[in-house]
């Protein structure tokens, strides 16, 4: 790392204000950042000072995202391997030539050439994601002159998982670069956005390239289209196309994640462990997360009371949505994003319980969408700022009345 460092320090005089390469100034200082702490520091007693800053912030969301990245490995490879076995063949000419390098014959049950094989097709993505988001980090950051912050580790983590293992790169590409400057760019950057980047980076390509995002292919790592007697579609399509489908269907497995969907949303127990981290560090509010698991359960119930005469998915209970879609990666991950949130206490609470509503309400009364947590997310942080406003002002009635004033 000293050599690391000592390039650093004989670059750093070209790079600053009136250096050759002033351009680059911007990059320089987001690879100095990210290898080592900033040269200045608060160190004097007159100042607050919190082990827990930006950087470290960012960081911890990225390991607790761990779990996940890990799945999603594992799951990519397993699902192929499952429409492998039943006859179908590896998409793409080089993903075709690696499995015929571990000898064109494909095993589920092996762990390792899962993990192997699911590689092949989340490194590329999140190779694109973070080629194209640094670099257009690095060059908003050189236009206002101000340093790359840490916030696109989240993002960047967080892309690859909400993408089906098929998608083209080029829409990689493009999606990121819509999320980040549509998202977040226009209005300032990191902590000036108010949507979440990665959400609108998945909501606009799943309207403008539906056919790549929905459906049964874009979920399974493999040619399948022709093997009879196979579908990769999602727990949730099957659902929302059949009543009782979920009764022939394991509850735990859906829970560990083994099932069709996006590469890393698909296990509750993954997106469980990365809770534990976000809200033992304080990182992540628990109060969001309990008022989105209220909203779930209290409108799957109210629509399981009205029955399921004319929508099979008004059937579901609500322990079957925790386990389905993107509920436990929204839960965890993107409800609680500091910027995009409410950040009053009780303004967390109704801010996931109004997730939790409309997520259900999109999954079980939007016939041509079933899945919600991405629209219902996107909507409340339109209304974050609102609901954080009725709290504040309510805080100060209640004193008011209580001062006698």
């Amino acid at each position: 790392m000293q050599f690391l460092r000592d390039l650093l320090d004989k670059i750093e005089p070209h790079v600053q204000k009136g250096g050759r390469f002033e351009a680059f100034g911007s990059a320089y200082e987001a690879v100095d950042t990210l290898a080592f702490s900033p040269g200045i520091q608060t160190r004097t007693a007159s100042h607050v000072r919190d082990g827990l800053d930006y950087k470290r912030m960012m960081f911890l969301v990225v390991m607790a995202l761990g779990p996940c990245l890990g799945f999603a490995l594992w799951n990519t490879g397993f699902q192929a391997a499952l429409a492998i076995e039943a006859g179908a063949t590896p998409l793409g000419d080089w993903q075709n030539a690696a499995f015929q390098m571990i000898g064109g014959a494909y095993d589920s049950g092996a762990i390792l050439w899962n993990i192997v094989f699911g590689a092949l097709y989340f490194l590329p993505i999140f190779i694109v994601v973070h080629v194209v988001g640094l670099g257009i980090e690095i060059v908003t950051a050189q236009i206002r002159d101000l340093e790359v912050t840490e916030g696109f580790l989240v993002t960047g983590a967080l892309l690859p998982l909400l993408l089906p293992p098929t998608i083209p790169l080029w829409q990689v590409a493009l999606g990121t670069a819509f999320g980040l400057i549509i998202g977040k760019e226009v209005f300032g950057g990191t902590g000036m956005n108010f949507l979440n980047p990665a959400l609108v980076c998945r909501a606009f390509l799943f309207f403008a390239y539906p056919a790549y995002m929905s459906g049964d292919a874009p979920w399974i790592a493999a040619d399948f289209l022709d093997v009879d007697g196979f579908t990769g579609a999602t727990l949730l399509a099957q659902a929302a196309a059949q009543e009782g489908v979920l009764h022939t269907q394991s509850w735990w497995w859906a829970f560990f994640g083994g099932i069709p969907g996006s590469m890393g949303e698909t296990s509750t127990l993954a997106c469980l462990i990365g809770a534990g981290l976000l809200i033992q560090t304080g990182v992540g509010s628990w109060r969001t997360m309990l008022g989105t698991l209220v909203g779930t359960i209290a409108m799957a119930m109210l629509l399981n009371a009205i029955g399921s005469d004319t929508n099979p998915m008004f059937s579901v209970p609500w322990h079957w949505h925790v386990v389905l879609g993107g509920w436990a990666l929204g839960t965890v991950f993107m409800c609680t994003d500091p910027v995009s949130s409410a950040y009053t206490d009780g303004g967390k609470l109704v801010y996931g319980f109004g997730i939790g509503v409309l997520c259900i309400i999109i999954r079980c009364i939007n016939p041509a969408y079933p899945e919600g947590m991405m629209l219902a997310i996107l909507f409340m942080n339109m209304f974050a700022p609102l609901i954080d406003h009725f709290v504040v002002r309510r805080n100060i009635a209640r004193r008011l009345a209580r001062s006698g004033a």
